[in-house]
This record gives C-alpha cells, sequence and structure tokens, in this order.
C-alpha cells in the first residue's frame, strides 16, 4: 500500500503534457488547498515528465486562485532539456481556472555533488518529546487547517506563545516535522514541507489565513531520513504583505531546501 502523501499526490498521464490529479480535502487551510501541498502534485507531474531528472532544483510558482478539494489538472510545457536540468512551465489548473501557474527546474540531486560552502546555521531546538506538539494547538486553528493532521510537528517551546494569546513579536517560528504516515521525506515531499508550517505571522499576534501571492523554493539535497527541523522567519510588512523565510534541515544536519513567498497579510476582523 503507497503511503498516505503518494496516494494523495499521485497524478495519471493523459498525454501532450497532461496530468489528471484528485486535490485531498485533507490538505485544506483557511480558504484554500495548501500551496506546498499543490507544489507537491505539480512536482509529481514533473518527476513523471523528466523521469532521468526526477528531482526540483528550482521552482517559482503564482497562486492565481484558490484551489479546492476534488479533480484537478496539471499541464506541463517542456521548455528545455540539456545533460544537466530540464526546465519546464506548468500550470495547475480546476474548473477551467488556473490555480498556479509556475517554472520549474529538474535534475538528478545524487549527481550534483556535495561540496558544501555556507554560512546558513542549523536551528537549534530541544528534543522532540521536549517541544510542543501540533495536536495542542487552539481548536480554532485545527478548525481553520484540517491538513495539520497530516504531520508530526513539535514546536520549540519559545515559539508558541501565539497559541496562549502571547506572541513573542520576533516573526519566527521552528518545528520538528515529520509526516504522520511514516513516509520519510524526499525532494519532492520538501516542496509540501516549505510551506508545512503556521504562517509565520502568527508570531506577530496576526491569527488567520495568509494567502499566498508567491513562492519560490530551492531544493539543495535529498534529505536523509527521519525528523527534518523547519525554520520560518520574516522581516517586513508592508503594504498588507510580508516575506516567510523557510529553512528546512535534514537529520544529518544539512540544509536540504529553502523557500521565500510573498503572502497577503492575515485580516485581523
Amino acid at each position: 500500500m503507497p503511503h498516505e502523501f503518494d496516494a494523495q499526490t499521485a497524478v495519471r498521464p493523459e498525454g501532450d503534457g497532461r496530468y489528471a490529479a484528485e486535490l485531498a480535502e485533507g490538505w485544506v487551510v483557511g480558504g484554500g488547498v495548501n500551496g506546498g501541498y499543490l507544489l507537491a502534485v505539480i512536482g509529481t507531474a514533473l518527476r513523471a515528465t523528466f523521469p532521468a531528472k526526477p528531482d526540483p532544483v528550482a521552482v517559482s510558482a503564482y497562486y492565481l486562485s484558490a484551489a479546492r478539494p476534488g479533480p484537478a489538472t496539471v499541464a506541463v510545457d517542456v521548455r528545455r532539456e540539456g545533460g544537466r536540468v530540464a526546465t519546464a512551465s506548468v500550470e495547475l489548473v480546476q474548473e477551467g481556472e488556473t490555480r498556479i501557474a509556475a517554472l520549474a527546474t529538474y535534475g538528478d540531486l545524487a549527481r550534483f555533488g556535495d561540496d558544501v560552502r555556507t554560512t546558513a546555521t542549523e536551528p537549534v531546538l530541544p528534543p522532540p518529546d521536549e517541544c510542543v506538539a501540533n495536536t495542542l494547538a487552539p481548536q480554532e486553528i485545527l478548525d481553520l487547517a484540517p491538513m495539520m493532521g497530516r504531520f508530526d510537528m513539535r514546536f520549540h517551546p519559545d515559539h508558541v506563545g501565539w497559541a496562549v494569546g502571547q506572541p513573542s513579536g520576533r516573526g519566527e517560528l521552528a518545528a520538528w516535522f515529520r509526516l504522520v504516515d511514516g513516509r520519510e521525506p524526499d525532494p519532492v515531499s520538501l516542496l509540501m514541507v516549505l510551506d508545512a508550517l503556521p504562517p509565520v505571522t502568527f508570531d506577530l499576534g496576526m491569527m488567520g489565513w495568509a494567502p499566498t501571492l508567491e513562492l519560490t523554493a530551492h531544493v539543495r539535497a535529498r534529505p536523509a531520513p527521519g525528523w527534518l527541523k523547519v525554520r520560518h522567519r520574516t522581516r517586513n510588512m508592508a503594504g498588507g504583505m510580508f516575506e516567510e523565510d523557510c529553512e528546512v534541515w535534514d537529520s544529518a544536519g544539512r540544509l536540504v531546501a529553502q523557500s521565500r513567498q510573498l503572502a497577503m497579510q492575515p485580516r485581523t476582523s
């Protein structure tokens, strides 16, 4: 039996670069289906398009309208396939409307080498058993985001004040992360992980759904099995929008994925 995540991100080829998908109800958050999950559905279609280059390297997606659970079509237009990477434009369409328009570069991360030079610092988190489980979130948050049931997230104790009306105001959330179905992470699932935590605006005292306008993801390496560490930060809010920077670190202490997204500020009334 496939893992839940694989079954719910599966696509079926229909010819001419088109793939049929069924968007699952369990990935709803706020006013629509979670954007990271949608990226993973797109990512699965791209992996099927480029079997010799199965890994996302860079994906830049624009969210044009909210997706709903139910049938959808992923349309892939190959722009170039070279020796090392391939690039395609892709749209996720539902009910005749484009939900996401994206440009993606794919490759084989196992062939990219392991030379790493970075000034990035791994998040410091207490052991998972000493962190705060997402199952303890207020009922209003669980009702807003049924997709929370897909994850086992353990938040840094200093990053959960928002749940009791005492946000830190730093604009930072960090947590351990894994899928509840036991599936180990891979490059396509990282596209989902980059948008899995609650909006970082929760830590600023702004609760509610924060619709994504644009998200750019970079996948740097195939993750090792085990828990992931995920950190979201924001530094600027202006014009009713904010940026959210995400890092994902694997159990081997490597930075395996990064993203920046521009999202709408949650409505406070």
